[in-house]
């Protein structure tokens, strides 16, 4: 039972019951949260998630809704979003710090504008800090990590500050899934503002040109496996244009599912297991998913298995599932 009096003691920031998570979501998709809450420190933040723990109410943190897919049924539990209470930026001394909330392409506008490289290449892509961190987000041949000193997190309740080498980034992930990061200090080369601006520029009009900015969309939806694209897997497999319901796999980029015609959560779930389940069978690789899904029961996606593919999985490389 959700008591309202006791989380406006805890938290300054908005707080709502059965939020409608799609306006808030970059595939505009998706049921109600149960609770809806905006924490506005650290200490009121702390302070949700041990109440939380107490009243045994799952909790997601969002930034701003970007590489999700919420369920059509909604989530059963409380949406945490840390975008007001943690977009700040500054500079200390010789190192950039950024609160998690913080939008990719606000931070990317600050450090140019301070004359700071190393981060234009995140300027399209639609999230957060904190979300981009926990990720290891990137795009052409960099990633958020690269220049990444140290991240303050709660992990186990507790407020840590952990260095980037034991943060274990890997390729669109790290190993810090089960916390949540609340700011992170970078120390950053530095360029000429014209030249950075330029480049920004330039990566921003490359990633227009070859995604489905139009449609709502969540980014990639898998990650390209070792030694190969996602997108050029499912193109190969024939799967460009496939449609369920109002969605879609982008014409224009495979690894984009787009809502093209006021899709359900639904529709988007099963062009992913299509979409899946076809390049497991003609190439032998299980595709695994970059988004997260949301409200969704633990086998949402479909079971994988050598018997269903095509190849002799004795010579080929097979991918766990996610």
């Amino acid at each position: 039972m959700i008591a309202l009096e006791d989380i406006r003691t805890i938290c300054s920031g908005t707080i709502e019951l059965g939020f409608p998570l799609a306006p808030i979501t970059s595939f505009k998709i998706g049921g109600p949260a149960d609770l809806y809450v905006e924490p506005m420190s650290a200490s009121e933040l702390l302070s949700l998630l041990m109440y939380f723990e107490k009243v045994h109410l799952p909790f997601l943190v969002i930034g701003n809704g970007s590489n999700m897919l919420v369920s059509d049924e909604g989530f059963r539990g409380a949406v945490i979003n840390l975008e007001k209470g943690f977009s700040f930026v500054q500079i200390d001394q010789e190192s950039v710090t950024a609160g998690a909330g913080i939008r990719l392409a606000t931070f990317v506008d600050f450090c140019i504008s301070h004359g700071f490289a190393g981060t234009e290449m995140l300027a399209g892509i639609p999230g957060t800090l904190g979300g981009g961190i926990i990720m290891n987000a990137g795009a052409y041949g960099g990633e958020i990590s690269d220049h990444l000193v140290d991240i303050t997190l709660i992990h186990d309740a507790t407020v840590l500050v952990v260095k980037k080498d034991e943060a274990g980034f890997t390729y669109r992930a790290s190993a810090l899934q089960s916390d949540i990061v609340l700011s992170a200090r970078f120390t950053l080369p530095s360029g000429s503002i014209d030249d950075l601006r330029a480049r920004r520029r330039e990566l921003l009009l490359r990633r227009n040109a070859a995604q489905p900015t139009t449609f709502p969309n969540a980014g990639s939806i898998f990650k390209n496996p070792e030694s190969a694209y996602a997108a050029k897997l499912i193109e190969e497999s024939g799967l460009k244009g496939f449609r369920i319901g109002g969605a879609e796999v982008s014409v224009l980029h495979a690894n984009f599912i787009i809502s093209k015609t006021r899709a359900t959560a639904g529709d988007i779930l099963a062009v992913i297991n299509h979409v899946r389940r076809q390049v497991f069978e003609r190439k032998g690789i299980v595709l695994e998913l970059e988004i997260l899904l949301v409200g969704f029961s633990a086998n949402a996606l479909e079971p994988l298995t050598a018997k269903d593919s095509g190849y002799d999985m004795r010579n080929t490389r097979e991918t766990p599932a996610p």
